[in-house]
């Protein structure tokens, strides 16, 4: 179904010849071999996982009320009183290689029935099949174009591909696909797949994620367009600064809110998986410190993994 505004865009998609090296297997091209081994996956091995994994207690919900549930990373767990979605859920102990420095806030078997499952793009730490093949029963699966073979097979009743600015209705619920800056490949030549974030309405409600991203001028589109009112931001893997070519930091995470106009910034992407080099511990206290300057820490909703609030 087409967006109301009528016209939808992808990004260029220009192919890459076969990587000449390690650093070539990341956009950023910040990586050597040894500084990758040290600093993602020794240093990592030799931390302690942190965090429990807890019974969460869900609220009972009256409409036009929701709570999310951030179960670490980019992953979330958004309810409305008849309405469960799930947002790049991963509930990994381990990728490859690069171990889970901080427990999922909840395990998949406390997870309430799932409706819809948003995935914003195909790299491992969004789009992880594992998790996804155990989800209680997932009916729609909806995410950018070029993805729907990787999710055949993961027990999904229907796949939704969308275009930026395209839009799914389902009764009387509303997703569109928003523009962000990053890259959607999977592996080293899959670059047809799409990538973005997401605003998810229902019952006058409107939440944005935005998957992972860079700071760019489309923040501004989102927000004159779609309105969000709580705002799901990256504050993560943005060190050393060639990693803002792809992700953002907490300063641009502020930028964006102001784009964005939304009332509740809740931060992401942190915390759980070492994906740069700023300490695991960093963004939110950078965060915290930004908003304090601004005046605005009344309006950042830092969320414990595993525990809902109501918004």
């Amino acid at each position: 179904m087409k967006s109301e505004h009528g016209h939808l865009h992808r990004p260029g998609r220009p192919r890459p010849g076969l990587p000449r090296s390690f650093k070539e297997l990341t956009p950023t091209k910040a990586f050597n071999p040894r500084t990758f081994f040290y600093e993602m996956v020794w240093k990592v091995l030799l931390t302690r996982r942190r965090g429990l994994n807890k019974k969460p207690v869900f609220p009972r919900l009256s409409p036009g009320q929701v709570a999310l549930t951030w179960i670490g990373h980019a992953s979330f767990l958004i309810q409305f009183h008849d309405l469960n979605v799930l947002v790049d859920p991963n509930f990994a102990n381990w990728l490859f290689l690069l171990k889970r420095l901080k427990r999922a806030g909840l395990k998949i078997k406390h997870l309430p029935p799932v409706d819809l499952v948003l995935l914003t793009h195909s790299h491992f730490d969004h789009f992880h099949k594992p998790t996804l093949r155990r989800l209680p029963h997932p009916k729609i699966a909806v995410m950018p174009w070029g993805m729907s073979d990787l999710a055949y097979g993961l027990g999904f009743e229907r796949v939704i591909e969308l275009e930026w600015w395209e839009s799914f209705f389902r009764s009387n619920w509303k997703v569109t696909l928003t523009p962000s800056k990053h890259w959607g490949a999977r592996m080293l030549r899959d670059d047809h797949r799409g990538y973005g974030g997401f605003i998810l309405e229902h019952e006058g409600r409107r939440i944005y994620h935005a998957g992972d991203s860079a700071y760019f001028d489309g923040f501004k589109e989102i927000g004159a367009r779609l309105k969000p009112e709580i705002a799901l931001l990256p504050i993560g893997a943005y060190f050393p600064d060639s990693f803002r070519r792809v992700h953002m930091g907490p300063d641009e995470a502020m930028k964006v809110f102001h784009d964005l106009r939304a009332q509740w910034l809740v931060p992401m992407h942190y915390g759980t998986f070492k994906l740069s080099f700023e300490h695991i511990d960093e963004p939110p206290r950078w965060l915290r410190e930004i908003a304090k300057q601004n005046g605005l820490s009344d309006r950042i909703k830092i969320l414990e993994e595993g525990v809902p609030q109501v918004f």
